[in-house]
């Protein structure tokens, strides 16, 4: 199985989940965990996605996440598990 970490951080809106969520579908990436939280206005979520079936490049999809951040005025991050677990590694 091979894993990313997608963060979300921005102001709440509706609909945020869900059109990431849609995203994510689209190629064909299967959601293991989410977690997210509301503090005030602004939304923060984390999720742990599985990419083994990834229909398109891993870039091509970081890319699609990126600008839909951008057009939701949300910073998207998407990073490799074995990445995102070395750079928190002490």
């Amino acid at each position: 199985m091979k894993k990313t970490v997608i963060s979300v951080i921005g102001k709440d809106s509706v609909g945020i989940i869900s059109k990431i969520s849609a995203t994510a579908a689209e190629y064909n990436v299967n959601i293991i965990d989410i977690t997210q939280s509301v503090l005030q206005d602004m939304f923060c979520m984390v999720m742990l996605t599985d990419i083994g079936g990834l229909s398109c490049s891993f870039s091509e999809f970081s890319n699609k996440l990126q600008a839909l951040g951008k057009e939701l005025n949300l910073e998207i991050h998407v990073m490799h598990e074995d990445i995102f677990n070395s750079m928190h590694r002490i």
